[in-house]
């Protein structure tokens, strides 16, 4: 599998943006940056879209993405999978025909630019080639955390959550592990109010695997607090240990 990272940010700012990671051109993994740095061609490229949940920085890019494919006039359906109450939000509250149309019925009701498939956590199930397995996670709103799997290969993907365990006795043997710190470790108090985690958090999280990946991919920074985290994970000596940015690549 090749992972490229669209966006790892916790904010918006200059050179930071919100969360997606494309695997092998085709499967999205949350959709907060898509058309910002895809281009034209990229973008109908894509087929599937995995939502771990229904928070703004996490699925700003579906209505975006949809008007660019019925605006290009190509013939496209991508799938949105998730769990009931994170497509019951985007359908409510999104695309609901007054902040954004309602692009499962765009062009046609028969042919729509979006589709929604509802998942069950914790039985796995295939898109396109890769085996998928949603795990919940601890966070404000309903919200899963993925394992994607190929070729041998497997990428856990914890979405936002805070101290958690249930995707944790999931994980089975991983190539790399993505995983978020929001917020310096002074600041925990706000982290387990808003469902995330501190550098001396994931240090607890990652105590509760049996073994560790090779790769500890580090997402969803506060870009004000970048440093300061850095600094506090550096501390931990965790091997393996790599702070995401925006166009790094990677081969599982």
């Amino acid at each position: 599998m090749r992972l490229r990272v669209l966006g790892c940010s916790g904010a918006e700012f200059p050179g930071h943006s919100p969360s997606a990671f494309l695997i092998d051109d085709s499967l999205l993994l949350d959709a907060g940056t898509v058309g910002a740095v895809l281009s034209e061609e990229e973008q109908w490229r894509i087929k599937d879209i995995l939502v771990t949940h229904s928070h703004l920085d996490h699925i700003r890019g579906i209505p975006l993405l949809a008007d660019n494919i019925v605006v290009s006039g190509i013939s496209r359906t991508v799938q949105v999978l998730g769990t009931t109450e994170v497509l019951a939000a985007l359908g409510s509250h999104l695309m609901n025909g007054v902040i954004w149309p309602d692009f499962t019925r765009i062009p046609t009701p028969e042919a729509p630019v979006l589709r929604y498939q509802p998942i069950t956590v914790e039985a796995p199930f295939q898109v396109g080639d890769y085996e998928v397995l949603a795990c919940p996670v601890n966070h404000p709103v309903p919200a899963v955390g993925y394992r994607v799997s190929r070729g041998g290969a497997s990428l856990l993907y914890t979405g936002d959550t805070g101290p958690t365990a249930r995707i944790w006795e999931l994980a089975g043997e991983l190539a790399a592990l993505i995983v978020e710190v929001s917020f310096p470790s002074e600041m925990e108090e706000i982290a387990l109010l808003t469902g995330h985690l501190t550098p001396a958090l994931l240090g607890i999280e990652l105590a509760k695997l049996p073994k560790l990946p090779s790769r500890i991919l580090i997402t969803h920074l506060k870009p004000q607090y970048y440093d300061r985290i850095k600094d506090e994970l550096e501390a931990l000596r965790l091997p393996g240990v790599e702070l995401l940015r925006g166009g790094n690549v990677y081969d599982l």
